[in-house]
């Protein structure tokens, strides 16, 4: 796939940001996010111009706090709203939960790896994916989208490096074939380009007609790097939390999503103006800061420069 730098700094071929900051991103933080805080960031998001989200899970409330008002954020969002959002659910009666409250974007979602599943879903792998036709079945009953989510997909917490062929296996497993979209998960930020440009392309050579999305950490520093390969390799859809916050309780040694801020720069989708990315940048310094996390954007650190020939930079406030 050719790849091309237009005049504007506009990267190509395009894919959407989905911004995961209200599920994935809030996983290790130490403090709730009420209700009506979560459907303020939600607006402001699509209001900005941001096209996708992930506004949170049906994780256990006892294991991952601050996803116990999911639900709520989902009920108080109007059905406009909730078409640009994405629930992560694991089970058929996640699904059948999810759907109740008005969702319409799900990521059923285990790992490639048997032993992070047991210890972030309490099961193997392969009764997650035994499970999975019922929930197609539910989402498909609702005319909702499902997509085939799989964490671990490069590396293990637990295991080490899972084998590529483990991927492409639950990928054409025809207990999945009904989901709509794959995303493949750089779960602990470990993967490096060239690993994330083969796994993407052989997905999407034994997929080619699912939407193809790319989940990364940063853990490494090379998060935009490895979004870039994934793009050019066929995703069409890449993840990104504000401030790079965020990580898997559940897989030691995960750190921070890949920062939606940087994936924006990089990209430069035509929606993104310099007003638009220092909108984004505000409000990641504004939640970051309630939260007391670090933000690790390079992106929010260059808009702060005293660079201000440069009309990225934001202006003096």
């Amino acid at each position: 796939m050719d790849v091309e730098h237009e005049g504007n700094g506009t990267f190509s071929p395009a894919a959407r940001l989905r911004d995961v900051t209200l599920r994935d991103g809030l996983q290790l933080t130490g403090k709730m996010l009420s209700t009506a805080r979560k459907v303020e960031i939600v607006r402001r998001l699509l209001a900005i111009g941001v096209p996708a989200l992930e506004i949170g899970s049906l994780a256990r409330a006892d294991l991952v706090p601050t996803m116990a008002n999911t639900l709520e954020v989902v009920r108080a969002l109007t059905a406009q709203e909730l078409e640009a959002c994405w629930l992560w659910v694991a089970t058929p009666r996640h699904v059948e939960q999810a759907l109740d409250a008005g969702a319409r974007n799900l990521q059923y979602c285990f790992s490639a790896s048997d032993s992070h599943n047991l210890a972030n879903i309490g099961r193997s792998t392969d009764a997650s994916l035994a499970a999975m036709p019922a929930a197609i079945e539910l989402a498909q009953a609702a005319g909702a989208t499902i997509e085939l989510c799989i964490a671990t997909s490069f590396t293990c917490p637990f295991e080490g490096p899972v084998d590529p062929e483990r991927v492409l296996q639950i990928v054409t497993d025809p207990r999945a074939a009904g989901s709509e979209g794959v995303v493949i998960c750089d779960t602990l930020g470990q993967a490096v380009p060239a690993q994330v440009s083969d796994l993407v392309s052989r997905v999407h050579q034994v997929s080619p007609g699912r939407e193809l999305v790319f989940h990364g950490h940063d853990t490494w520093g090379i998060g935009v790097a490895n979004t870039l390969a994934a793009i050019t390799s066929g995703a069409t859809m890449v993840d990104g939390a504000l401030g790079g916050l965020g990580g898997c309780p559940f897989a030691p040694g995960a750190s921070g999503n890949t920062s939606s801020e940087d994936i924006l720069f990089a990209t430069r989708p035509p929606w993104l103006t310099p007003d638009a990315l220092g909108d984004l940048v505000r409000l990641g310094e504004s939640l970051l800061g309630e939260l007391d996390e670090p933000n690790r954007s390079r992106t929010a650190q260059g808009a702060r420069s005293t660079a201000h020939a440069f009309e990225w930079v934001l202006p003096e406030e």
